[in-house]
């Protein structure tokens, strides 16, 4: 989801037009400082939602999950 970026000076003048956006569509603004992003503005999504729905879309690729793990495990008793 892209995300618009504006100066913190835009953002202090017109921080509750930014709001509403942001609300209203779902997406998030980035603040700037010096041209470099300094803090994230994004909706609220509450904790009551499912674990999978929560990371949904954050495996962007796994190529072969079937091959073993490259790592040397203990099993305890």
């Amino acid at each position: 989801m892209p995300g618009m970026q504006v100066s913190k000076t835009e953002f202090k003048a017109k921080a509750l037009e930014y709001f509403r956006q942001v609300e209203q569509s779902g997406q998030h603004v980035i603040v700037t400082d010096h041209g470099k992003p300094t803090l994230e503005v994004r909706p609220f999504h509450g904790f009551d939602r499912e674990p999978l729905e929560i990371l949904s879309g954050t495996v962007v690729r796994y190529d072969n999950p079937t091959d073993p793990v490259d790592v040397d495990w203990e099993a305890g008793q």
